[in-house]
């Protein structure tokens, strides 16, 4: 295996940054804290996933796989180029994120930004032709059409697909099929400019590829083959993960799961373009729940928890074979985290992909435990916590008093074995602690949550699992100031990651 250079990244989503907006977008904010990542010494952004986010508001959950989220679009450079006043995007103007308010209102916004834009522009045609999007514009315009209503409660012949009624479609709602096209192309365009600014700064983007795709997207109502769904088109079976470390009764998330014969029988196809479309937004993807390509747990459809589940076996190797044959050598980080078993072990090991070690995990007083810092090897990013976890600040505060001694017995244990010399007398020394750690260890690369660099607690949260609402909302009140830059500064390259 070659060596890789070590290096610091920062986890922060583009809805996370300060601005004007109601959430945070690819403007003015995005650029300065590329800026502000370049002066800490940090080589690596670390975004979720940057699809439209529907119902629930998780990027997890999209209308398209390989969609942009239309609110990260900045409104004020759409008016810099006479598409929006600037007094129109005012009502939009606020601090907190409201994905309803959002959704209500900056839509509208963009709709007005789409009626005064030049739909013969020579670009954009080219877009359209292209062909990208289309199957996504055409099930928007569609669901928009229907009430908003899923897809398989459409009138049959948009339900199946019948290509003289799409293409009649089409044509009668010309003009709501090219927004939908319209919110994608001005996305992009907003999307590379900042990516090359920060690959300039020489900043890599690793963007984040979930598993599975949602059941009302246009990737199933295009692709109803590759999915397990009844003759309704209906999910007959969908996923999840049994009883672990975030939940008792084990996490029901509800996509409908993948034919994986369907999908060998065509070469992966659906997959490799998939893939393809991530390398062109991202210089790295991390690959979340890496261990269903190992083996998957599918739920029966209707399920009110996922403890009956059961466990199946996943494409393995030959995936990755084929993404490989068909698209080169890729930058890939795999998700390992969860119920691991030898399957998934060994396909880590035959693809070679880094995993990830999370330092909040590793102090339950086992030594064979694979996050404490002896026992992570150079082939894998260490975080202090992911955007699933809790802050480190928040994580030590939930300790009961018996607990939160324990941890900061085994953290300084940990710490003496690194030879660091950092004082854990508290919530706060503990958290700085924490992240110091981190940096310490073999992994060629540290990941920080930037709630763990601020040292926040969990009123900072970014999501927790099995919670249905209230999460995706948490927003830096300003980009972070001089002086958390050069301690982040200090603090990577005292431990040979600039």
């Amino acid at each position: 295996m070659e060596r890789r250079e070590r290096a610091a990244g920062v986890l922060l989503h583009i809805s996370s940054l300060p601005g004007k907006e109601g959430i945070g977008t690819l403007g003015e904010s995005a650029y300065r804290f590329a800026d502000w990542l370049k002066e800490s010494g940090v080589k690596y952004w670390q975004i979720l996933p940057l699809v439209q986010t529907g119902f629930g508001d998780s990027p997890y959950q999209s209308a398209f796989a390989s969609s942009g989220n239309p609110y990260f679009i900045d409104l004020f450079a759409l008016a810099e180029r006479g598409l929006l006043k600037k007094r129109e995007i005012l009502p939009v103007c606020r601090k907190d994120i409201d994905y309803g308010f959002l959704y209500e209102e900056k839509y509208r916004i963009l709709r007005r930004a789409f009626s005064r834009f030049d739909k013969n522009d020579p670009d954009f045609c080219a877009f359209v032709a292209g062909g990208e999007f289309e199957d996504y514009a055409v099930y928007m315009a569609i669901k928009q059409k229907s009430g908003n209503k899923s897809f398989d409660l459409w009138e049959k012949k948009y339900k199946f697909r019948d290509p003289a009624a799409l293409s009649a479609f089409k044509e009668e709602h010309e003009s709501e099929y090219l927004f939908w096209q319209f919110v994608q192309y001005e996305f992009l365009r907003q999307w590379q400019a900042l990516k090359s600014y920060a690959n300039g700064l020489g900043i890599r983007i690793m963007g984040d590829m979930p598993l599975y795709v949602a059941a009302d997207s246009a990737d199933v109502w295009a692709n109803p083959r590759l999915f397990k769904l009844n003759a309704g088109l209906k999910p007959k079976k969908v996923a999840g993960v049994p009883p672990d470390y975030f939940s008792a009764t084990g996490q029901l998330w509800g996509n409908p799961v993948y034919d994986w014969k369907a999908h060998e029988a065509e070469g992966y196809s659906w997959w490799c373009e998939r893939i393809r479309r991530a390398f062109k937004l991202y210089d790295t993807v991390r690959i979340d729940h890496f261990r269903g390509f190992d083996r998957y747990f599918e739920i029966d459809a209707g399920a009110e928890t996922a403890v009956g589940g059961r466990w199946r076996k996943g494409p393995g190797a030959a995936l990755f074979d084929c993404v490989k044959e068909k698209l080169g050598d890729l930058d890939f980080i795999a998700e390992d985290l969860g119920t691991l078993d030898a399957g998934v072990y060994r396909l880590m090991k035959r693809t070679g992909y880094p995993g990830m070690k999370v330092i909040q995990f590793a102090f339950d007083g086992n030594p064979k435990n694979p996050y404490l810092p002896e026992n992570i090897g150079e082939n894998s990013v260490c975080y202090t916590g992911t955007h699933d976890n809790n802050t480190m600040l928040g994580y030590f505060a939930g300790l009961d008093e018996n607990g939160r001694k324990g941890f900061c017995a085994r953290l300084r244990a940990a710490l003496k074995k690194q030879g660091i010399a950092a004082r854990v007398s508290g919530a706060k020394s503990a958290a700085k602690a924490a992240a110091e750690l981190a940096l310490s260890v073999r992994s060629f690369l540290c990941v920080l949550p930037m709630q763990d660099i601020l040292l926040l607690g969990s009123d900072s949260r970014m999501n927790t699992p099995s919670v249905p609402s209230g999460n995706w909302r948490y927003r830096l009140d300003a980009l972070p100031d001089k002086k958390t830059a050069e301690g982040l500064l200090r603090l990577i390259g005292r431990y040979g990651r600039i």
